[in-house]
């Protein structure tokens, strides 16, 4: 007896490669061309200007793009190829900028014909395993259904193995996703997000998922210049700026903190600033006659800064 076959609702009578290819015909004959209807330039601009740095991942997503380029170009005219596989796996630190890339990528994939709707769907562990016997699949194939058509985006998708514990339900999570990635790979894009050495683990814990995964993208930690200049932007973003010496003292700030322990890159820095504002406003809140200018509500000044208690911890 075989092993049982999952069907996902919701997915699309035919394969998105084979839609598109029957509308593929659109007479684009060049690179450019085919950029210029999919607008895929664009996001590329966009990945470049939302995230600082990260050379290499921008570089592999450049050659994602190209192989689907000409991919594309090849059925114009007539070139029939498998559909490449297009599962990834995306490991590194908090922080580093994976759900930002895979919703671009999810963009990309669209805007070349590869998914149906080109969404983003974001998940744990705890939105595909149940807690007792015949939970897992009904919630696998929930989030599955919401996903197809689009790119499905698991988080420290390591923690969906857990081998010490026998009455785990991961594997089986793992089993209906291991048949849809290749049975609906047309269909659906799956990520597999986490920290490197324990995607390492879980891949060799997991051959057949090893095995699905086409493209293995490595997101490095920010440098302290990189993680100042994202303060810059997110700070920018938010309509504020740095006061006199602000910014210098931010730099020192960063310097201390990726000292300690549980930083997060990006996700700390923003996380720094959000507190920085909290001091500002509780700064300009305890002058209650004063009437603040535009410039008094956008600075964060030194001081906001300096009440860090990173900077008591290095005092100590």
């Amino acid at each position: 007896m075989g092993a049982p076959q999952y069907n996902i609702p919701g997915a699309s009578a035919a394969p998105a490669s084979e839609a598109a290819a029957q509308t593929a015909d659109d007479g684009a004959r060049s690179v450019n061309e085919v950029l210029a209807q999919s607008q895929v330039e664009t996001v590329m601009r966009e990945l470049d200007r939302d995230l600082v740095g990260l050379a290499p991942v921008k570089a592999r997503i450049r050659d994602i793009s190209a192989l689907l380029v000409i991919d594309k170009l090849r059925r114009n005219l007539g070139l029939e190829a498998q559909a490449p596989s297009l599962h990834m796996s995306f490991t590194g630190n908090p922080g580093t900028g994976k759900t930002t890339v895979a919703m671009r990528m999810a963009q990309i994939l669209h805007r070349l014909g590869y998914v149906r709707k080109g969404h983003l769907v974001a998940v744990t562990r705890d939105d595909l395993v149940g807690q007792y016997i015949g939970h897992t699949a009904p919630k696998t194939k929930e989030v599955l259904k919401k996903a197809m058509g689009g790119v499905l985006f698991i988080d420290e998708a390591y923690y969906l193995y857990r081998p010490e514990n026998e009455r785990d339900y991961g594997q089986e999570a793992i089993e209906i996703l291991l048949q849809v990635m290749e049975n609906q790979r047309d269909d659906l894009v799956v990520i597999l997000a986490g920290y490197k050495d324990r995607m390492d683990t879980f891949f060799r814990s997991n051959p057949g998922l090893s095995s699905r995964i086409a493209h293995h993208l490595d997101f490095p930690d920010y440098s302290p210049e990189e993680l100042l200049l994202i303060g810059d932007r997110m700070l920018e973003e938010m309509n504020y700026h740095f006061g006199a010496g602000a910014r210098e003292v931010f730099d020192e700030y960063l310097a201390l903190r990726l000292r300690q322990p549980h930083f997060a890159n990006a996700r700390s820095v923003r996380n720094a600033l959000d507190r920085a504002r909290l001091r500002q406003a509780s700064r300009l809140f305890a002058q209650p006659e004063r009437a603040l200018s535009r410039d008094d509500l956008c600075t964060i000044e030194l001081a906001d800064l300096r009440a860090s208690r990173v900077f008591d911890a290095a005092k100590a």
